[in-house]
């Protein structure tokens, strides 16, 4: 009993030596620094992604069902058992790892209000607020788009110009909010990312993208087609994203959009919501925005029109 203790003991100890960050950086793992949090730090590897939580002790991949602690990560990513896996993470006692330089200090402490009462509290966007001027003039998003959303309950000026669009659960409650500023990504703490939904509610035309700013400037390109809900996952995807659609996709006539990016992790993506398709046997289809997301191919062909209007003019 005693050395089953001990060994218990060690254990605990190298968890407490070794952080899941130190195991990617050594496999080749680079983080992502603007699409990361001091609570959340994604790491990606050719088109793998890991996310790091509670402290560098846990991690959860986003496009598949691993997570864990140190020692499974190593079993997940080198396929080895638990033995071998002790022994991997030992050896990476003392690594070296670099120091990430965060954009904005962490909470010290968790918000005092509910998630649904800070909402609440923000001010909606208003005509040349901070985050209206982000929204139009740093975006390239149109003002019926961006009144459209306010008027329907979605966006929050956030702080410093930055936005906050509502992800809400099938009975329409506020479960948390995309964040998104010139020198800040993130989601709300304590929040849940389950849909942004813009757009009518009975729509059968579902474009599925990976963030609000993207379903927005889907909407745009496509002038706010009455027969669609353009939605976002929030770069992200949980159990209730999952359920969420496959309450969607269960309606009758339903089409399901692949409106991610046109990328790996937008292929990834893509994949997961043709097998929610088929298995609420809706239709499916892949559309690809022409440049790397919508927001992109949506600024490009604002340019492109500024550049014929100067030369007609």
């Amino acid at each position: 009993m005693r050395s089953r203790r001990m060994e218990k003991a060690d254990l605990e100890e190298l968890r407490g030596k070794v952080l899941c960050s130190a195991v990617l950086e050594a496999a080749g793992f680079v983080l992502d620094l603007k699409e990361s949090t001091r609570k959340a730090m994604k790491y990606r590897r050719d088109g793998e992604i890991i996310i790091v939580i509670h402290d560098g002790k846990g991690w959860f991949d986003p496009l598949g069902e691993g997570k864990g602690d140190v020692f499974n990560l190593v079993e997940h990513l080198q396929g080895v058992r638990f033995v071998e896996a002790m022994y991997e993470v030992a050896g990476l006692v003392g690594f070296a790892q670099s120091s990430p330089v965060w954009e904005r200090k962490s909470r010290d402490h968790k918000p005092d209000l509910s998630v649904s009462e800070r909402w609440r509290t923000r001010r909606k966007p208003w005509k040349g607020s901070a985050t209206w001027r982000y929204l139009i003039d740093e975006r390239g998003l149109c003002e019926r788009i961006v009144r459209i959303a306010i008027s329907t309950n979605l966006l929050r000026e956030g702080p410093h110009g930055s936005m906050w669009a509502a992800h809400a659960d099938n009975n329409g409650a506020i479960t948390g909010w995309e964040e998104r500023g010139p020198d800040w990504r993130g989601f709300a703490s304590g929040g849940a990312k389950v849909l942004f939904r813009l757009g009518r509610p009975d729509a059968l035309r579902l474009c599925v993208t990976e963030a609000a700013i993207d379903a927005m400037s889907l909407a745009a390109i496509e002038e706010m087609g009455t027969g669609t809900l353009y939605l976002s996952a929030g770069g992200g995807w949980s159990p209730a994203t999952s359920e969420a659609l496959s309450l969607l996709a269960e309606r009758p006539g339903v089409e399901l959009i692949a409106a991610t990016d046109a990328n790996t992790q937008g292929e990834v993506f893509a994949e997961r919501l043709r097998e929610i398709a088929e298995q609420a046997g809706a239709a499916w289809s892949r559309f690809l925005p022409p440049h790397d997301d919508w927001n992109d191919a949506l600024r490009v062909r604002n340019k492109e029109r500024e550049i014929k209007e100067r030369e007609e003019g």
